[in-house]
């Protein structure tokens, strides 16, 4: 089954919770952290989370695009999210395993990430544990930005790994999702897409969800 998850970084922040709700006809809710220092944005923290929360039962698909996200496991675990993703280039790999086993601890679900500079292969030491992995089709820190062919072979040998050491290990794929590159991930390996621009865009959001759900 395919999941669609809106990235309400592409949401209207003053009509956060209308927006949300615009999305309840999706499989994940997709949330965006960025710190400024892993990558060159700022955008939204555990305060935030936990409002969402309090506004919706969907699934929390939290990316903390942060440095050293370790420190910061325990908190948006309490803040509400579903599961929360690190992305390996964040920290030492000691450190990268110490958050899973947080996570672990938290009851929250596991998952890395890669940006398009990291080889599918840096998800073997973790992949037993993991409940998703993340392919960057985009470099991360901004929404709207164009789809990276070249991470098809990423998405392709991610979803190699996944088959053989832990197949029911989800593979969401986020960065220039539209009804035009959804059925390449999708026939690359994919089964979960994050979607901000070609959701929020368009004057019939729960028609544009819809849309990516046919185009496959």
């Amino acid at each position: 089954m395919i999941k669609i998850a809106p990235s309400i970084l592409s949401a209207d922040f003053a009509n956060l919770e209308r927006d949300i709700q615009r999305v309840s006809s999706a499989d994940y809710l997709h949330v965006d952290v960025m710190d400024g220092c892993f990558v060159p944005n700022i955008t939204i923290g555990a305060s935030v989370v936990q409002s969402i929360r309090r506004c919706t039962g969907m699934f929390l698909d939290v990316h903390l695009m942060i440095d050293k996200p370790v420190r910061y496991i325990e908190t948006f675990a309490k803040a509400g999210a579903s599961l929360l993703s690190v992305h390996l280039e964040a920290d030492h790999p000691t450190r990268i395993a110490e958050a899973l086993k947080v996570m672990g601890q938290c009851g929250v679900k596991k998952a890395v990430a890669l940006r398009p500079i990291t080889a599918a292969s840096a998800i073997l030491p973790y992949i037993e544990e993991l409940d998703m992995v993340l392919v960057m089709t985009v470099e991360p820190g901004f929404g709207g930005q164009s789809f990276m062919d070249s991470q098809l072979d990423t998405i392709r040998q991610a979803r190699e790994i996944i088959r053989k050491y832990n197949p029911a290990c989800e593979l969401e794929v986020d960065g220039g999702i539209s009804p035009k590159t959804a059925p390449l991930v999708v026939e690359a390996g994919a089964n979960v897409l994050v979607a901000g621009s070609a959701v929020y865009s368009s004057e019939d959001i729960s028609g544009a969800i819809q849309a990516l759900r046919d185009s496959m």
